[in-house]
This record gives C-alpha cells, structure tokens and sequence, in this order.
C-alpha cells in the first residue's frame, strides 16, 4: 500500500484567517495514483487549526466571532507574561488567545478517498484556521491507499 507525504504552504495575514485549503489537497491527491484510502490532513503549528466545515463567507465570520469570544486577546493570561517565561525568542508575540482557540478546534482531519475523490460532503471543505498571523505555516499531508 503505498504511502504519500506532501507538504502545502501558506502565507497567512494578521489576526484570525481562514483558509480554504480543499483545491490543493485535490491537487494533490491528483498527484498520485491512490483511488482508495484516507488522507490525513496535519497542522504543524499551535497557533494553527483544521477543521471541516463549509466554506460561506458569513459562517467565516461568525466563527471568528465565536473563537474571539472563547478566548479574548484582551483577557489576561500567564502565558503572556514574557518577562517571567524562560528561554523564549527576543519577537515572541503575546498570544496565549492564539493557543487556546486552536486547542478549542483540531491539529488534524482524517478524509477518506472514494474512487479517487476526496469524500467531502456537499457543503464540505477543508479549513485551515490561522489564529497568529501573519505567518508562513506548513500543513502536512499524508495519503494511504491504493
């Protein structure tokens, strides 16, 4: 059964973005000879999140209405305080908010592939949440099948 690791690169902006990463996992799994099996979708980072849902311009910003208020950037949080922390870079942001709203949502999403489809449903695609941009972030791919 052959195994197929693959890597997508994005160049978020500031703040909360949501990404529509669905055509280039498409892409890839075009890229290879695999019609049946999964494809596990993997954020590298902790201030990234996937998650599947639908791709409507008003949900997006409900959502980002939604994490803001699990996790307000204003509250205080210890994780914050840089100056009793240890061993942290010298442009180490603020960003505890960050952390906490992508524990809130998913590091990965497992899709299974169908006659060489990806087996969304309908209205579902691939989301990648950035919740500390900008930033260049990594999404590892991997794909099983035969």
């Amino acid at each position: 059964m052959p195994i197929v690791n693959k890597f997508i690169e994005i160049e978020t902006d500031k703040g909360i973005n949501i990404h529509n990463i669905t055509p280039q996992l498409e892409a890839i799994l075009a890229s290879t000879s695999i019609q049946n099996g999964q494809l596990l979708v993997f954020s590298r980072h902790t201030t990234t999140a996937l998650a599947i849902n639908e791709y409507e311009e008003r949900l997006l910003v409900d959502i980002k209405a939604y994490l803001q208020k699990l996790a307000p950037e204003s509250d205080r949080y210890l994780h914050n305080d840089l100056h009793l922390r240890k061993n942290i870079p010298p442009d180490e942001p603020m960003n505890a908010h960050s952390h906490l709203m992508a524990m809130t949502l998913s590091t990965s999403e497992i899709i299974p592939i169908v006659d060489g489809k990806l087996a969304l449903g309908t209205y579902q695609s691939v989301l990648l949440f950035e919740l500390d941009g900008p930033r260049k972030r990594t999404v590892f791919c991997q794909l099983t099948g035969e």
